[in-house]
């Protein structure tokens, strides 16, 4: 992957214009390099990856078949990671810096797993750790490969603050900063005030999350906290063509979602596939066809539905970007090798092992389906899954 695009170049384009980066937010089991590709289409200039657990990344091959994909088209592109020591964020990030412009460590994740294993949000009370990861990218690989951080307010201001000065004095390229606490909910109001604060207060580009469901939500959380860039998830989910100011999925979208799916062959689950069209069609559906279609069971079945319910037009849909080339990763066997094949059924938050049996060896490396289906809901992507399709 051609790594030309500079994340600061992209943040000056932007300010130049006085406008502001469009995100495509880290979706687990959704930000696939296929969706990616679609919001591309649709006005997002930036996307990641989903959350990918460092050490398992580095430790097992079918997790980094399973978790990372992409195409010679698929840039600007930021691996989202999340990890508690240093050693597995910087190794992780060397294994897919020839394939990505940066990574970002999640600080932002609520969860009780990933609580309870040291990931996400329990980094926000140990800043010297946070510091440590960070370094260790940023003093290894080339400037031009950036490094982020992704965090949520806390409950004293000042020491949001205090922390993104710390952050900014690590050498991020960028923050991105969830207007809600650990604690909240995502129906819950997001503090606009807060993310002004920190806005005003760093040098380094904010991008602000949180809430965003149109291109209004968007506009207004820009005007109103003077940010760099803002981030969607499940607004674009159920409207990939959000940033575009279309107010439901259009046609055209959904098109493009088909011919994606059809140029991916074997790179694409079914599940993914259906489970997209299943948020895109929220609001064009009604209640009883939303049941008939969440039913279906095959990609004919889905195309068949759709041509048959949705699709008025059928003419093929133009690409301003197209799915490119999928790209066999290499990943620098030196590094994979130190880590290992060690089995996460010990108590950590994952593990690969078929109903939570420690064999490695029978794993299918999907650590994410397996686990979520016992887990609290992935409440700080602001989804809502349809588990009982898991």
């Amino acid at each position: 992957m051609s790594q030309e695009i500079s994340l600061k170049d992209l943040f000056l384009q932007v300010k130049n214009k006085n406008e502001y980066l469009k995100v495509c937010a880290p979706m687990v089991r959704y930000s696939r390099v296929q969706f990616r590709t679609l919001v591309k289409n649709y006005g997002v200039d930036l996307c990641f990856t989903p959350m990918i657990l460092a050490d398992s990344f580095c430790q097992n091959s079918k997790a980094r078949y399973n978790e990372f994909l992409t195409t010679d088209t698929d840039s600007p592109l930021i691996v989202q990671f999340a990890a508690n020591n240093a050693n597995d964020f910087l190794d992780a990030s060397k294994l897919v810096h020839p394939y990505a412009n940066g990574v970002d460590l999640n600080c932002g994740c609520p969860q009780r797993w990933a609580m309870k294993d040291g990931y996400g949000c329990s980094l926000l009370s140990k800043p010297d750790i946070i510091q440590d990861l960070v370094l260790g990218v940023r003093n290894n690989l080339p400037s031009h490969f950036s490094v982020s951080v992704k965090i949520r307010i806390l409950q004293d201001i000042k020491k949001t603050i205090e922390l993104c000065h710390q952050l900014q004095s690590c050498g991020v390229d960028f923050i991105t900063v969830h207007g809600r606490t650990p604690s909240q909910k995502s129906g819950e109001k997001v503090n606009v005030d807060a993310l002004r604060e920190v806005c005003a207060s760093v040098q380094v580009p904010i991008i602000v999350n949180g809430g965003v469901k149109t291109l209004k939500d968007a506009d207004d959380l820009y005007s109103a906290v003077k940010c760099n860039g803002v981030m969607a998830a499940s607004g674009l989910l159920t409207n990939p063509a959000l940033f575009d100011g279309s107010t439901k999925t259009p046609q055209t979208c959904i098109k493009l979602w088909m011919d994606l799916k059809n140029k991916s062959n074997d790179h694409i689950t079914f599940q993914c596939y259906h489970h997209h069209l299943v948020f895109m069609l929220e609001k064009i559906l009604t209640k009883p066809e939303r049941q008939e279609f969440n039913c279906l069971s095959t990609f004919e079945s889905v195309d068949e539905y759709l041509k048959m319910n949705i699709l008025n037009d059928h003419t093929t849909p133009d690409y301003e970007h197209s799915l490119g080339n999928f790209i066999k990763c290499e990943f620098d066997e030196g590094i994979t090798s130190q880590h290992g094949k060690k089995c996460r059924g010990c108590g950590k938050s994952t593990c690969y092992c078929i109903c939570n049996r420690y064999d490695c060896d029978k794993t299918d490396g999907k650590y994410f389906s397996s686990f979520l289906e016992e887990s609290d809901s992935l409440d700080y992507m602001e989804t809502n899954m349809f588990a009982e399709t898991l």
